[in-house]
């Protein structure tokens, strides 16, 4: 069992195995592959992620970029001529690890040094946006500083720290055009695999650092991200999942050569998808309950290829904590709301965010969100402690909840998303379910997949059938997963 304060729910599971979402304390970490070098004298890297879906996007664009540069893949920091680390500044616990790993790192390098070996060291992601050159005056052994907006000239600053040997940092906000200058060869996929359509938020939530690492909104056209899906599906994906910071914002031109006419939608853009030849399914996350519309909403009822889940973050049940958190929607709205996604989707599984402790928070604004959370009901949940990040509005707030009373309040929260989570993989017992097969499984002639609802399930089966949706009869079940059979029992 995990300790208070990190985030509860299908944390390590929820798109797939190895790639860690926000607001998991723990902060996962994924360490990516790369390809064969392109010639000559092979360099090799090493890369590290952190945090969020996105930064597993954006690790494996760097590593598509590392590839055509001539750098293969490397398990250990010791053999590696290139370091990264892609960055997580959603708590405080995911930063300090960050400088807990660069001081290992920067003894490595040294121990390289001594052995006639140069090791290049780049901090990416969301701290290097917040922190910047602190990160070099804090540790002098990182080379390169870039933020989510600049990794697509990664190596170009890899040569200007080789020329220079003086460190890099880039963390001006841009046109967004570095979509348009990535490599457009996508690696073998896997079954199911991620792609960004959206960045950044203008919602400015008062505890929320997004705006200030990710910059303003910002959404891809249409037919770009319909050739990364071709490009995706082609290279052996079934299901993608499309992925934004405030993905349902989604506003993108249809035609990226062209500014004119009404954008589309997240429901157009998902319409569009569903025609591609190969595409079985499709989700996206994470969402904001004010943009979700009534097209979107029809969506998951119309297009079959839509998921029926719906990750919709409400944060709280107490209408002062929201409007506290600058949420822009009360408890009543967030009720009202699920009940039409409902009514259009009677079988879709929920999920959410909730954050305990928020400054002012009082045992009656904590009692509302237990009453939400008993009146909704959700399929999993991600819970987690309020952690102030700094030049967040709400970091400097009066009212600051004791990390005891925050303990105490989470681990009631927890439990009562635990026991839901419970009873909602129980009820699939004796069911068939389709299931997107999604890789092998530890046990030999073991298969694991997941379902539409986004549950893991184990079962017995042919390495064969990777990639393929074949029905499967749940026999047991816990909390984080399912058992089942092929076909039927």
């Amino acid at each position: 069992m995990r300790r208070a304060g990190d985030a509860r729910g299908n944390t390590r599971e929820l798109f797939k195995l190895d790639a860690a979402l926000v607001n998991d304390e723990r902060v996962g970490e994924s360490e990516q592959s790369g390809a064969k070098p392109v010639g000559g004298a092979s360099k090799s890297f090493y890369l590290k992620t952190f945090g969020c879906q996105m930064n597993v996007y954006d690790s494996e664009r760097m590593m598509e970029q590392l590839t055509a540069q001539g750098y293969t893949e490397t398990p250990t920091l010791e053999a590696a001529d290139l370091v990264i680390l892609n960055t997580c500044h959603i708590r405080e616990k995911a930063a300090e690890k960050i400088y807990s790993d660069l001081g290992r790192i920067r003894d490595i390098k040294n121990a390289r040094s001594r052995e006639g070996k140069a090791t290049v060291v780049a901090v990416a992601g969301c701290v290097a946006q917040a922190e910047g050159a602190q990160i070099v005056a804090r540790q002098p052994a990182v080379d390169i500083v870039v933020g989510p907006q600049g990794y697509h000239r990664l190596g170009e600053l890899i040569g200007r720290v080789q020329r220079t040997r003086a460190p890099v940092v880039e963390t001006d906000f841009t046109e967004n055009a570095k979509f348009e200058q990535l490599p457009t060869v996508r690696g073998r996929q896997t079954p199911s695999a991620f792609l960004t359509i959206q960045e950044g938020c203008d919602k400015f939530c008062t505890f929320c650092v997004v705006p200030y690492t990710r910059g303003q909104e910002f959404s891809r056209p249409v037919d770009q991200i319909v050739a990364e899906a071709r490009r995706l599906v082609e290279a052996g994906a079934a299901e993608i999942t499309l992925l934004g910071q405030n993905v349902n914002a989604y506003h993108g031109a249809y035609d990226g050569s062209r500014a004119d006419g009404p954008p589309a939608s997240l429901a157009d853009l998902l319409g569009a998808l569903a025609q591609i030849d190969g595409v079985v399914r499709l989700r996206y996350m994470t969402s904001h309950p004010r943009d979700m519309s009534d097209d979107l909403i029809a969506a998951h009822r119309d297009i079959p290829e839509v998921m029926p889940f719906l990750h919709l973050p409400v944060q709280s049940g107490s209408d002062a904590m929201l409007s506290a958190m600058n949420r822009r929607h009360t408890a009543s709205d967030y009720v009202e709301l699920i009940g039409r996604v409902r009514q259009a989707r009677p079988d879709i599984a929920l999920s959410s965010d909730f954050i305990v402790g928020f400054p002012g928070e009082t045992d009656a604004d904590f009692e509302d969100t237990l009453r939400l959370v008993r009146n909704i009901g959700f399929a999993q949940s991600f819970s987690f402690k309020y952690s102030p990040r700094p030049g967040t509005p709400a970091a400097d707030r009066d009212g600051q909840v004791p990390e005891a009373v925050k303990h105490e309040r989470l681990q009631r929260l927890q439990g009562e998303l635990e026991q839901q989570q419970l009873a909602y993989n129980a009820g699939f017992i004796g069911r068939q379910v389709l299931v997107l097969v999604e890789r092998t499984g530890r046990e030999p002639g073991t298969l694991v997949g997941r379902t539409p609802y986004l549950q893991l399930i184990h079962f017995d089966g042919d390495a064969a059938l990777i990639g393929q949706v074949v029905p499967v009869t749940v026999t047991a079940s816990r909390q984080m997963s399912l058992t089942g059979v092929i076909g039927g029992v």
